[in-house]
């Protein structure tokens, strides 16, 4: 019988991966398939095991044979790329029409082109890979002074124009005004910075002290670096 599963890239798809697998050791029987291999390829990544523990150990047991040969009888499966509903997709079972054809062939071909749904589902978990490393890039606090030309020097503007620079992984936080003598005024202002995306020397260099903001800042020094 043959069955389908909604988009396994999803919450709601793993939920419903989850309930199926419910008492089973494989997707067809107690024997590795080539529909195991199908589901485990529309998979992003290994499921967490708090929240899917059945399919966690599915998908080790399947990634621990995939070098295998695989003896089971494949009864069929197909992983559509349509968006799930906003409960978790039902497993449905396929016509028979379809349940007929997918029997015609018990092997799996390892070298055989790849479909556009498995291009799709690669390209996916490519991008989800990429996403996660750059989400977990180290991050740092910044505490730096911003010190003006002279006493004449509009530190509202100051600020504003420091403020105006937007970088991705840039963020500014709190800011106070500091005397330093003679009636003059540093800013003295936080920022926080993903450390892959922003450099302090380049910030410094090619933008705090650079045209239009030197106008109004002179120079600017790092007071405190701290990994976060």
């Amino acid at each position: 019988m043959a069955v389908t599963f909604s988009d396994l890239q999803t919450e709601a798809g793993l939920k419903a991966l989850e309930a199926f697998l419910s008492g089973k050791t494989y997707i067809s029987g107690d024997q590795i398939t080539k529909d195991d291999v199908k589901v485990y390829a529309a998979v992003l990544d290994k499921p967490s095991a708090d929240l899917y523990p059945t399919a966690s150990k599915w998908y080790e047991c399947v990634a621990s044979q995939l070098a295998s040969s695989f003896p089971g009888k494949s009864l069929g499966v197909r992983v559509s790329a349509q968006a799930p509903s906003e409960e978790a997709a039902p497993v449905k079972e396929a016509p028979k029409e379809a349940e007929a054809a997918a029997e015609d062939d018990d092997d799996l071909d390892l070298f055989a082109d790849e479909t556009e749904e498995e291009k799709k589902a690669a390209e996916a978990r490519d991008q989800a890979k990429a996403s996660t490393k750059k989400k977990e890039s180290g991050k740092s606090s910044v505490l730096m002074d911003v010190k003006p030309w002279d006493d004449e020097t509009d530190m509202k503007k100051l600020e504003e124009a420091v403020r105006s620079v937007e970088l991705e992984g840039l963020h500014w936080g709190q800011s106070k005004l500091v005397p330093v003598g003679y009636g003059i005024k540093k800013m003295t202002i936080m920022l926080t910075i993903v450390d892959d995306l922003v450099s302090v020397d380049d910030l410094i260099e090619d933008r705090l002290t650079a045209e239009p903001i030197n106008e109004y800042v002179q120079s600017c020094d790092i007071v405190a670096f701290n990994k976060i």
